[in-house]
């Protein structure tokens, strides 16, 4: 095998901050070409059938990387079977005859854990290079998920179309050439300055809607559909908390407190924690309820298993409340014009239930 060419699946525009941890090998990065129907064809021909989306999403790209001519590829832990399906994903690809190394994340964000993953690879990297660049791609993450969540809830508003877009396009072009924390704080300030100047109209009818569930399908766009942008146009006011900023934040230490937090905000619905981030589409709902939201969408891949055993609770809240809650699971087969079809009926839904308690029917 050659000099180390580096490469890791897509989720959403998080390959910013990965290839700046990536640096760290002193090798060549090839990040996977953007996904495409191809990625999620190749996928599912050579995963196994009922395997989750998310599975099917890595192994189109891992593929499509190695065609690049990578060798060596990245693949996170996870808090459900994504813990173990590194070990899956290798097995296929060897079986494809692809020679290749993976270095596998086992769970959490510790800078320990990946320095010695790093390590491994590279033996000049030593420790304070290593905390230096964890801290620019940590910051480079709180940058993208803070622009991220404006354009979300802002840019079904827009009076100019396609405003916000571009902005945000703007912004990843500048964050990707970010070199130290005080490039990307200059870079979020500006960006988030001229966002929040862009002209948006006022409506009475304004719809807030919150987007909970899988951690995979709520971040990478392009697996639900870029159904945010699509409630956007919509003229919904959409808001998630599941980012990449919030893992790290609870993850190492403060773990077992986040998790004491969430089954506190769940209650009456959960005691205990279901796994992944299950516990927290119920908690977040809750929350979401109680502060007065319009609706929630909870999205998971088919036969997403904390996901599901978060239903049966968000379906009891649902109808203590009549609050609406639409439940949508994506895989290989998913239909974009029913996902449509069912947006519009929810939007329409939600805004006569709006109507009908403003006139305190």
């Amino acid at each position: 095998m050659g000099p180390f060419r580096a490469s890791f699946p897509h989720m959403g525009n998080y390959d910013i901050p990965v290839v700046t941890l990536a640096g760290m090998l002193d090798c060549e990065i090839v990040p996977p070409p953007k996904m495409t129907r191809r990625t999620l064809e190749l996928g599912a021909r050579h995963s196994p059938e009922f395997v989750c989306v998310p599975f099917k999403y890595n192994v189109g790209n891992y593929i499509e990387a190695l065609e690049m001519g990578a060798n060596l590829l990245f693949q996170a832990g996870g808090g459900c079977r994504f813990g173990y399906y590194g070990e899956v994903q290798e097995a296929i690809l060897r079986d494809l005859g692809y020679e290749f190394e993976m270095v596998r994340l086992a769970g959490g964000f510790t800078v320990l854990e990946h320095y010695n993953a790093f390590k491994s690879r590279n033996s000049r990297l030593n420790m304070v290079r290593a905390v230096k660049t964890y801290r620019l791609a940590s910051r480079q993450t709180r940058a993208l998920d803070l622009i991220e969540d404006i354009v979300r809830k802002r840019s079904g508003f827009e009076l100019e179309p396609g405003s916000f877009d571009r902005v945000h396009e703007r912004f990843l072009a500048a964050l990707a050439t970010t070199r130290t924390i005080s490039e990307v704080e200059q870079v979020e300030t500006a960006h988030r300055t001229e966002l929040e100047a862009l002209p948006t109209e006022h409506r009475d009818d304004l719809l807030r809607v919150g987007v909970v569930g899988e951690i995979y399908v709520l971040l990478e766009p392009f697996s639900n559909f870029f159904i945010e942008r699509e409630l956007a146009k919509r003229g919904v006011e959409v808001h998630r908390f599941s980012t990449v900023t919030s893992m790290i934040d609870h993850a190492g230490p403060r773990k077992h407190e986040h998790l004491r937090d969430i089954i506190a905000k769940a209650d009456p619905y959960l005691r205990y924690h279901i796994g992944a981030h299950g516990t927290e589409s119920v908690a977040m709902t809750n929350t979401l309820m109680r502060e007065g939201f319009d609706g929630v969408l909870h999205l998971k891949p088919f036969g997403c298993m904390p996901e599901v055993n978060a239903m049966a609770a968000l379906q009891r809240l649902s109808r203590e409340h009549t609050f609406p809650v639409l439940f949508i699971s994506f895989d290989a087969q998913t239909s974009e014009t029913g996902l449509a079809t069912r947006l519009d009926a929810f939007c329409d839904m939600l805004r006569m239930r709006k109507r009908k308690v403003g006139m305190g029917a």
